[in-house]
């Protein structure tokens, strides 16, 4: 797993702003455990992070603000610039930590979707984290700030890392897993995003009427990880796996259209991201991706597609 040290006020630019950016993630493998009395479910998930970047510029400023463009910054259910934003949870949590004011302007540039299944949110905390203690001069440790995005949410410590990860607990839990080689991907965006809890909580009900398996045995990691290190494509088609994307199907029955769509257009094969609405479709390589792509374009199956490529760095300066 990659990750860029924190700076100091050196990081600053002319102008007094820090940025930095994170990546959003693919779960390779995804596999949920039954609910527990806690509310949440154990996970064992392969993370992959892709280039498709968010990124937070933060200033000096009196009390705390948020601004959002890009993706996600209009329509009828914008990104929230209040606490509900996962950055302004991040500027608090990090200057409770380090005993500093939470004075900052922190502006979000999206290029990825929210609620997409892609960790978009979680990665605008993680580059926050990362700008913060740079403008702040905080001197955060590694470990320090892997504690601290743990506490926001469960994806929030993989897009800090990057890289290839292999995530238990509530996957926020990692442990990294080597990639010899670049993978290559088509993202299908879908107009509308997927909650969550909405998604979760349907697997618990297709699970408590036994129209799905039970999640109490994890299948192994091993074939995923071995085909990520090594190859060839057809070894990480045949492993992809995701729990969720049974129930995301039902809740979002245009997906199962999608993901025929993605593997009948050249897919090697396709998956739902996370808790979806994305479909993340393998390809063999860039040019593959690219005439996959294209293909998917002219279809019109997705509000919009983007060819990405992984595994890279996590959350980290600018500049």
């Amino acid at each position: 797993m990659s990750w860029s040290s924190p700076g100091g006020p050196g990081h600053t630019r002319g102008d007094g702003a820090v940025s930095a950016h994170a990546p959003a993630k693919v779960n390779v493998s995804l596999a949920v455990g039954p609910l527990r009395e806690d509310g949440f479910h154990d996970l064992q998930t392969v993370y992959l992070a892709v280039s498709l970047l968010d990124t937070v510029t933060v200033r000096r400023g009196e009390g705390l603000s948020v601004t959002v463009t890009g993706e996600g910054a209009g329509g009828p259910d914008p990104v929230p610039t209040d606490r509900r934003n996962l950055v302004w949870r991040a500027a608090e949590l990090l200057a409770e930590h380090a005993g500093v004011a939470p004075d900052a302007a922190i502006a979000v540039d999206k290029a990825i979707p929210a609620a997409a299944g892609l960790a978009g949110g979680s990665a605008d905390a993680a580059a926050a984290l990362v700008a913060l203690d740079a403008l702040w001069g905080t001197h955060a440790t590694r470990g320090d700030l892997t504690g601290l995005a743990a506490q926001l949410g469960s994806d929030v410590p993989f897009c800090l890392a990057g890289g290839v990860a292999l995530g238990s607990g509530r996957g926020e839990r990692l442990t990294p897993v080597l990639a010899r080689r670049p993978w290559y991907w088509v993202l299908g965006i879908a107009d509308g995003g997927l909650s969550t809890p909405a998604v979760y909580a349907e697997l618990d009900r297709l699970r408590a009427e036994g129209r799905l398996p039970d999640g109490t045995a994890f299948p192994s990691p091993e074939p995923v990880v071995a085909a990520l290190r090594s190859g060839p494509v057809e070894a990480l088609a045949a492993a992809l796996t995701n729990d969720l994307q049974a129930p995301a199907v039902s809740l979002r029955p245009a997906l199962r259209r999608a993901l025929r769509g993605a593997t009948g257009a050249g897919a090697a094969a396709a998956v739902v991201s996370g808790s979806g609405p994305t479909v993340a479709a393998l390809a063999a390589d860039e040019d593959a991706a690219v005439r996959l792509a294209a293909v998917l374009a002219g279809e019109g199956l997705f509000r919009t597609v983007r060819v990405v490529h992984g595994p890279v760095p996590g959350a980290r300066l600018v500049g």
